[in-house]
């Protein structure tokens, strides 16, 4: 019972507390505007192609997406590329296909490969899985997101450069990671990849294209959702309305005043 009160109480003063927080130790995260934040919010498809460029380039090396479908990059809601651009993009995976106990470049109905390290976390759900509080209740994610890119973001930009050995593992310090050293080093040093938009590649800009990506891997299907869901609200406002004319004219003839 105590445990189940502590539990609820720090619940509340996660949800309540000012500013947005990762779990555990760590600089405050600020949230970002992103494209995509909001009830109208749309991913910006520039900015998801930018995003896997990054992902492809510089994270791909050592981190998965294995819930995502090649195939998938084709949405129009989504990267959205064109039929020759994802076929010249599989040209550079080689899976491993049992059926031929051989490898084989990738096709489009492939998933992604899993992470190439043991240690090293898969991308495909992680801007979800590293959701965090935003000021006040949970009505302000409808306005400003989950928080979890927000999180990807700043703790792509947090490194120090300071570097510390612990258990035999090389730790690297980063403000915004719970406890500040993290054994993954830092990955984007600022022009890492030559966008093909002519966008100035620095650590900022890669951050949040890769993080938008990531949203996009998560939840593919945000924009679909913030659809029906303004469908049902006007189908739900209208009907309300209906309801209430209904029940005057109905009334009417009863009802008189005093």
């Amino acid at each position: 019972m105590m445990l189940k009160r502590l539990f609820l109480a720090a619940m509340i003063v996660a949800t309540t507390s000012g500013g947005l927080f990762a779990a555990g130790e760590g600089k405050p995260v600020e949230n970002i505007k992103f494209p995509f934040d909001g009830i109208f919010g749309r991913f910006d498809q520039a900015q998801l192609q930018r995003g896997l460029q990054v992902y492809t380039q510089v994270c791909a090396g050592c981190h998965g997406l294995q819930y995502v479908a090649f195939r998938t990059l084709r949405d129009p809601q989504g990267p959205g590329l064109t039929e020759a651009q994802l076929n010249a993009y599989l040209q550079d995976f080689e899976l491993y296909d049992a059926t031929i106990d051989d490898f084989r470049t990738a096709k489009p109905s492939d998933h992604y490969p899993k992470s190439a390290l043991e240690n090293a976390p898969d991308l495909s759900l992680m801007a979800k899985a590293r959701g965090v509080y935003h000021d006040g209740f949970g009505f302000t994610k409808l306005y400003n997101g989950i928080g979890g890119p927000e999180y990807i973001s700043q703790l792509l930009q947090s490194y120090t450069e300071e570097i510390e050995e612990a258990g035999g593992a090389v730790l690297y310090q980063n403000k915004t990671y719970p406890g500040e050293w993290i054994a993954m080093g830092q990955p984007l040093w600022g022009d890492d990849v030559e966008y093909t938009d002519g966008t100035e590649a620095t650590i900022q800009q890669q951050s949040e294209d890769v993080s938008a990506f990531l949203m996009w891997t998560a939840e593919p299907g945000l924009m679909a959702r913030k659809r029906w869901g303004l469908i049902f609200i006007g189908l739900f406002g209208l009907l309300s309305v209906l309801l209430f004319l209904t029940n005057k004219t109905l009334w009417k003839s009863i009802k008189k005043p005093d």
